[in-house]
């Protein structure tokens, strides 16, 4: 269960931080842009935005469609600050709460998010709730990340424990869907509104980033205010992250550094006529 109290402290306290860090969910985001329909490019569409953050997607978005309005929703009231920085334009409307709390007056040709579902409680019903604030022929476009994320550290994490002889459930953060999983619960979420036939596409990608050492890239994760928010316990013990670092360099240090990998997901959700 992600403590959204947390989490909108953690982003709040990094809003300022975040891009100089977010490398991989800026191409993320870059990703997204790719799978939209160019149909809609010059259309004066509505768009929303879950998870804006500082405005890099929002900013995408503004370029490739002059003619939309945009409404740009985010947890995190500093996050949204940075994000007005850079988009000052009158057709794109901030606000600033829970998806998954707050009501979605009107319906939207595009429903748009990057790197934000991971941090969702109730994903299915949001999913649904999504879904049914499209247009007729909408998309709900969406990337994650993925079950192979941080995929050496959750290995070194477990083999910490091994070592050290301790037998706890504990995690060093998130679990994530794989993409059979996500689509699951798509499928799940929207195949009983058969009164709103659904096309589902997906696709997932890994990327590999290297860091100078471990401790940077724990760095990089706390400055964009991603460490772990989960309501769990983790191992702190200080004999416990000195044996975790260890196996780390020791299994996954090459020429070019500490190998870190990202599993990336995309999801597109179309309304159809059929």
């Amino acid at each position: 269960m992600i403590n959204k109290q947390l989490l909108k402290k953690r982003f709040n306290n990094h809003a300022k931080t975040y891009d100089a860090y977010a490398d991989v969910q800026k191409s993320m985001a870059n990703q997204l842009i790719d799978q939209l329909s160019s149909n809609f490019f010059n259309q004066e569409i509505a768009i929303l935005e879950i998870g804006c953050g500082t405005g890099y997607l929002t900013q995408l978005l503004c370029e490739k469609f002059p003619k939309a309005t945009i409404t740009a929703v985010d947890l995190s009231s500093g996050m949204i600050e940075v994000a007005k920085k850079k988009v000052m334009e009158d057709r794109v409307s901030f606000i600033c709460g829970d998806i998954e709390e707050i009501s979605i007056e009107r319906r939207y040709d595009l429903i748009i998010s990057n790197a934000t579902f991971q941090w969702f409680n109730s994903l299915h019903t949001t999913i649904k709730k999504l879904y049914k604030q499209l247009k007729p022929t909408g998309s709900l476009l969406f990337s994650t990340f993925g079950n192979r994320t941080f995929e050496e550290l959750h290995l070194c994490y477990s083999h910490a424990k091994q070592k050290l002889g301790l037998f706890s459930n504990s995690s060093p953060g998130q679990s994530f869907f794989s993409l059979e999983g996500l689509s699951q619960i798509c499928e799940q979420a929207l195949v009983p509104l058969r009164e709103h036939p659904f096309k589902l596409s997906k696709m997932e990608k890994l990327e590999v980033q290297y860091f100078p050492t471990v401790q940077a890239f724990f760095t990089s994760i706390k400055k964009i205010g991603a460490s772990n928010s989960n309501e769990e316990n983790y191992c702190q013990r200080p004999s416990f992250f000195r044996e975790l670092i260890n196996l780390y360099e020791n299994d996954y240090r090459n020429e070019n550094g500490i190998k870190v990998t990202y599993h990336c997901l995309i999801f597109n959700v179309t309304k159809t006529n059929q």
